[in-house]
Protein backbone atom coordinates (compact mmCIF):
# COMPACT_ATOMS: atom_id res chain seq x y z
CA UNK A 1 0.00 0.00 0.00
CA UNK A 2 2.91 2.08 -0.91
CA UNK A 3 5.01 3.63 -3.57
CA UNK A 4 8.18 2.70 -2.47
CA UNK A 5 6.69 -1.16 -0.36
CA UNK A 6 5.30 -1.68 -3.89
CA UNK A 7 8.60 -1.57 -6.74
CA UNK A 8 10.42 -3.81 -3.96
CA UNK A 9 7.76 -5.63 -3.98
CA UNK A 10 7.59 -6.27 -7.60
CA UNK A 11 11.24 -6.67 -7.62
CA UNK A 12 11.85 -9.19 -5.36
CA UNK A 13 8.28 -11.30 -5.44
CA UNK A 14 8.01 -14.57 -7.15
CA UNK A 15 5.85 -14.50 -9.98
CA UNK A 16 2.14 -14.69 -8.72
CA UNK A 17 3.27 -13.47 -5.02
CA UNK A 18 2.38 -9.91 -5.12
CA UNK A 19 -1.54 -9.74 -5.66
CA UNK A 20 -2.25 -6.06 -5.74
CA UNK A 21 -0.01 -2.59 -5.39
CA UNK A 22 -1.12 0.91 -4.98
CA UNK A 23 -2.49 2.77 -7.65
CA UNK A 24 0.45 5.08 -7.78
CA UNK A 25 2.67 2.33 -8.63
CA UNK A 26 1.10 2.40 -12.14
CA UNK A 27 1.95 6.38 -12.52
CA UNK A 28 4.53 6.51 -14.72
CA UNK A 29 5.30 9.76 -13.42
CA UNK A 30 6.79 8.51 -9.93
CA UNK A 31 6.60 4.85 -10.45
CA UNK A 32 10.16 2.96 -12.41
CA UNK A 33 8.00 0.12 -12.61
CA UNK A 34 4.25 0.58 -14.08
CA UNK A 35 4.02 -2.16 -16.41
CA UNK A 36 4.55 -4.43 -13.83
CA UNK A 37 2.28 -2.74 -11.29
CA UNK A 38 -0.59 -2.57 -14.13
CA UNK A 39 -0.50 -6.46 -14.35
CA UNK A 40 -1.79 -6.94 -11.03
CA UNK A 41 -4.80 -5.97 -8.84
CA UNK A 42 -4.41 -2.28 -8.10
CA UNK A 43 -5.80 -0.91 -4.16
CA UNK A 44 -6.22 2.65 -2.75
CA UNK A 45 -4.99 2.06 0.71
CA UNK A 46 -8.59 1.40 1.87
CA UNK A 47 -9.30 -1.48 4.47
CA UNK A 48 -12.39 -3.05 2.91
CA UNK A 49 -10.00 -3.38 -0.64
CA UNK A 50 -7.30 -5.13 1.10
CA UNK A 51 -9.22 -6.96 3.38
CA UNK A 52 -11.34 -8.79 0.25
CA UNK A 53 -7.85 -9.72 -1.32
CA UNK A 54 -7.04 -12.33 1.74
CA UNK A 55 -3.54 -11.39 1.90
CA UNK A 56 -1.30 -13.41 3.70
CA UNK A 57 0.94 -10.53 3.67
CA UNK A 58 -0.05 -6.48 3.62
CA UNK A 59 3.04 -4.67 3.49
CA UNK A 60 2.94 -0.72 4.44
CA UNK A 61 5.17 2.27 5.11
CA UNK A 62 5.25 3.46 8.29
CA UNK A 63 3.90 6.98 8.09
CA UNK A 64 1.32 6.26 5.42
CA UNK A 65 -2.15 4.57 5.54
CA UNK A 66 -2.29 4.55 9.64
CA UNK A 67 -6.11 3.78 9.20
CA UNK A 68 -5.74 1.12 7.34
CA UNK A 69 -2.98 -0.47 8.72
CA UNK A 70 -4.89 -0.28 12.36
CA UNK A 71 -7.91 -1.56 11.17
CA UNK A 72 -6.73 -4.04 9.12
CA UNK A 73 -4.55 -5.33 12.32
CA UNK A 74 -7.41 -5.10 14.01
CA UNK A 75 -8.98 -7.95 11.75
CA UNK A 76 -6.44 -10.46 12.09
CA UNK A 77 -4.54 -9.27 8.89
CA UNK A 78 -0.43 -9.76 9.15
CA UNK A 79 0.92 -6.42 8.42
CA UNK A 80 4.45 -5.37 8.19
CA UNK A 81 5.71 -1.55 7.72
CA UNK A 82 8.82 -0.48 5.92
CA UNK A 83 10.28 2.81 6.98
CA UNK A 84 11.38 4.86 3.83
CA UNK A 85 15.09 5.34 2.59
CA UNK A 86 17.08 7.86 4.10
CA UNK A 87 20.16 6.51 3.18
CA UNK A 88 22.26 4.22 0.53
CA UNK A 89 22.63 1.90 3.54
CA UNK A 90 18.81 1.96 4.20
CA UNK A 91 18.20 0.80 0.46
CA UNK A 92 20.62 -2.13 1.23
CA UNK A 93 18.32 -2.47 4.93
CA UNK A 94 15.35 -2.83 2.90
CA UNK A 95 16.16 -4.91 -0.18
CA UNK A 96 17.36 -7.51 3.13
CA UNK A 97 14.45 -7.05 4.78
CA UNK A 98 11.68 -7.25 1.97
CA UNK A 99 13.95 -10.17 0.98
CA UNK A 100 12.94 -11.83 4.53
CA UNK A 101 9.23 -10.99 4.65
CA UNK A 102 8.51 -12.34 0.87
CA UNK A 103 10.80 -15.33 2.11
CA UNK A 104 13.37 -14.83 -1.47
CA UNK A 105 16.94 -14.14 0.41
CA UNK A 106 18.38 -14.82 -2.37
CA UNK A 107 16.56 -12.69 -4.96
CA UNK A 108 17.69 -9.81 -2.30
CA UNK A 109 20.72 -10.79 -2.44
CA UNK A 110 21.38 -11.69 -6.30
CA UNK A 111 19.82 -7.61 -5.88
CA UNK A 112 22.51 -6.47 -3.56
CA UNK A 113 25.34 -7.71 -5.92
CA UNK A 114 24.56 -5.78 -8.46
CA UNK A 115 23.77 -3.11 -6.49
CA UNK A 116 27.11 -2.94 -4.89
CA UNK A 117 28.28 -3.64 -8.00
CA UNK A 118 27.33 -0.71 -9.78
CA UNK A 119 28.50 1.66 -6.56
CA UNK A 120 31.40 0.47 -6.68
CA UNK A 121 32.27 1.56 -10.81
CA UNK A 122 30.98 4.85 -9.82
CA UNK A 123 33.92 7.08 -11.71
CA UNK A 124 36.05 9.70 -9.68
CA UNK A 125 33.73 12.80 -9.36
CA UNK A 126 34.84 16.53 -9.06
CA UNK A 127 33.69 17.11 -5.80
CA UNK A 128 31.51 19.76 -6.99
CA UNK A 129 28.98 21.87 -4.78
CA UNK A 130 26.08 20.99 -5.80
CA UNK A 131 21.82 21.55 -4.64
CA UNK A 132 18.64 20.26 -5.72
CA UNK A 133 15.95 22.51 -6.26
CA UNK A 134 12.57 21.75 -6.75
CA UNK A 135 8.39 22.99 -6.22
CA UNK A 136 8.14 26.08 -3.69
CA UNK A 137 11.77 26.01 -3.43
CA UNK A 138 12.73 22.53 -2.04
CA UNK A 139 16.37 21.54 -1.35
CA UNK A 140 17.45 17.59 -0.09
CA UNK A 141 19.72 17.53 2.63
CA UNK A 142 22.30 15.54 3.70
CA UNK A 143 20.30 13.18 5.75
CA UNK A 144 17.78 12.11 2.86
CA UNK A 145 18.55 9.83 0.57
CA UNK A 146 18.55 12.36 -2.32
CA UNK A 147 21.78 13.97 -0.42
CA UNK A 148 23.48 10.49 0.40
CA UNK A 149 23.16 9.82 -3.31
CA UNK A 150 24.46 12.49 -4.06
CA UNK A 151 27.39 12.31 -1.55
CA UNK A 152 28.09 8.65 -3.16
CA UNK A 153 28.50 10.47 -6.45
CA UNK A 154 31.39 12.98 -4.65
CA UNK A 155 29.57 15.50 -4.79
CA UNK A 156 29.30 18.48 -1.84
CA UNK A 157 25.72 19.77 -0.64
CA UNK A 158 24.91 22.90 -0.68
CA UNK A 159 22.29 22.62 1.79
CA UNK A 160 24.54 20.98 4.46
CA UNK A 161 26.46 24.27 4.19
CA UNK A 162 23.69 26.55 5.09
CA UNK A 163 22.66 23.95 7.80
CA UNK A 164 19.53 22.60 6.12
CA UNK A 165 20.66 18.70 7.11
CA UNK A 166 16.93 17.20 6.87
CA UNK A 167 16.08 19.88 3.47
CA UNK A 168 14.43 22.67 3.57
CA UNK A 169 12.55 25.54 1.47
CA UNK A 170 15.35 27.30 -0.45
CA UNK A 171 14.95 31.32 -1.14
CA UNK A 172 16.04 31.30 -5.12
CA UNK A 173 17.82 34.82 -4.02
CA UNK A 174 19.99 32.42 -1.65
CA UNK A 175 20.17 30.08 -3.99
CA UNK A 176 21.97 32.54 -6.15
CA UNK A 177 23.82 34.19 -4.01
CA UNK A 178 25.38 30.66 -2.63
CA UNK A 179 26.43 29.99 -6.19
CA UNK A 180 26.90 26.36 -6.48
CA UNK A 181 28.52 24.53 -9.20
CA UNK A 182 25.01 22.20 -9.84
CA UNK A 183 22.09 22.32 -9.72
CA UNK A 184 19.96 19.07 -9.68
CA UNK A 185 16.29 19.80 -11.08
CA UNK A 186 13.31 17.13 -11.05
CA UNK A 187 11.36 16.47 -14.53
CA UNK A 188 8.49 18.84 -14.37
CA UNK A 189 4.43 17.73 -14.55
CA UNK A 190 2.53 18.60 -17.37
CA UNK A 191 0.33 20.75 -15.70
CA UNK A 192 0.51 24.21 -15.24
CA UNK A 193 1.42 24.48 -10.77
CA UNK A 194 1.95 27.64 -8.81
CA UNK A 195 4.82 25.68 -7.02
CA UNK A 196 7.12 24.92 -9.73
CA UNK A 197 7.05 28.63 -11.08
CA UNK A 198 10.34 29.16 -9.21
CA UNK A 199 11.83 26.61 -11.61
CA UNK A 200 11.23 28.87 -14.18
CA UNK A 201 12.54 32.14 -13.12
CA UNK A 202 15.07 34.22 -15.20
CA UNK A 203 17.24 34.13 -12.17
CA UNK A 204 17.76 30.61 -11.94
CA UNK A 205 18.53 30.13 -15.67
CA UNK A 206 20.87 32.60 -15.53
CA UNK A 207 22.78 31.09 -12.92
CA UNK A 208 26.51 29.61 -14.41
CA UNK A 209 25.43 26.49 -12.68
CA UNK A 210 25.65 22.97 -14.83
CA UNK A 211 22.49 21.82 -14.90
CA UNK A 212 20.81 18.48 -14.14
CA UNK A 213 17.60 16.84 -14.33
CA UNK A 214 16.79 13.74 -12.09
CA UNK A 215 12.93 12.48 -12.27
CA UNK A 216 11.64 11.97 -8.78
CA UNK A 217 10.79 8.58 -9.35
CA UNK A 218 14.35 8.03 -10.47
CA UNK A 219 15.26 8.41 -6.32
CA UNK A 220 12.45 8.82 -4.84
CA UNK A 221 12.32 4.92 -2.92
CA UNK A 222 15.23 3.29 -2.10
CA UNK A 223 15.44 0.63 -4.66
CA UNK A 224 19.00 -0.65 -6.27
CA UNK A 225 18.22 1.85 -9.07
CA UNK A 226 19.89 4.47 -7.12
CA UNK A 227 22.79 3.57 -8.04
CA UNK A 228 22.00 4.43 -11.40
CA UNK A 229 21.47 8.18 -10.20
CA UNK A 230 25.09 8.17 -8.59
CA UNK A 231 26.51 7.41 -11.81
CA UNK A 232 24.90 9.90 -13.47
CA UNK A 233 25.45 12.68 -10.99
CA UNK A 234 29.35 11.52 -10.76
CA UNK A 235 30.17 11.35 -14.73
CA UNK A 236 28.20 14.97 -15.12
CA UNK A 237 30.57 16.16 -12.82
CA UNK A 238 33.12 15.21 -14.12
CA UNK A 239 33.19 16.29 -17.23
CA UNK A 240 34.85 19.64 -18.22
CA UNK A 241 32.27 22.65 -18.01
CA UNK A 242 30.95 24.71 -20.46
CA UNK A 243 31.21 27.92 -20.80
Amino acid sequence: MNLCTDQLALLIGAPGQVISVSWLAADSRVSLMPDAAQAVALNHGLAEEIYLLQPDLVLAGTYTTRATVDMLRRLGVRVETMAPAASISDVRDGISQMGALLDRPERAAELLTGFDAALAAIPPSSGAEAATYGANGWTAGGQTLAGDVMRAAGLRLLAERLGLDYGGSLALEQLVLAGPEMVITASRYAQPSRAEEILYHPALAALSARRETVPDRDWVCGLPQVADVVQELAQESAQEPTL
